[in-house]
């Protein structure tokens, strides 16, 4: 597995609107090699046979018909948002568009 590069951490680290010390990016990289070593192993594992959604016991899954029904008002669609601009969720933005 090739390492991650330095601009590849600080884009990965943009992109999760985290800001990192030096230190903090060092270590914030070898954890993410880490993990992505793990999914490297788990990709590995004999997988022929096994359907998708499999598990080790039956849970069988409640379902409803899918009916269209009348949606929530605006105003109490955004009720309970942190942070709001009239009627819709307000949120940082996190993409540069430059």
């Amino acid at each position: 597995m090739s390492k991650l590069s330095p601009d590849e951490l600080l884009h990965l680290s943009k992109l999760s609107a985290l800001r990192f010390s030096e230190a903090e990016l060092r270590a914030f990289g070898a954890d993410l090699e880490a993990v992505l070593g793990y999914v490297e192993l788990l990709e590995q594992a004999p997988t022929e046979g096994v359907e998708p959604t499999s598990l080790p016991i039956p849970f069988p899954t409640p379902l409803r018909d899918d009916e269209p029904a009348e949606p929530l008002p605006a105003e109490e669609a955004v009720a309970n948002a942190p942070e709001r601009s009239g009627t819709a969720f307000a949120v940082p933005k996190v993409i540069d568009e430059g």
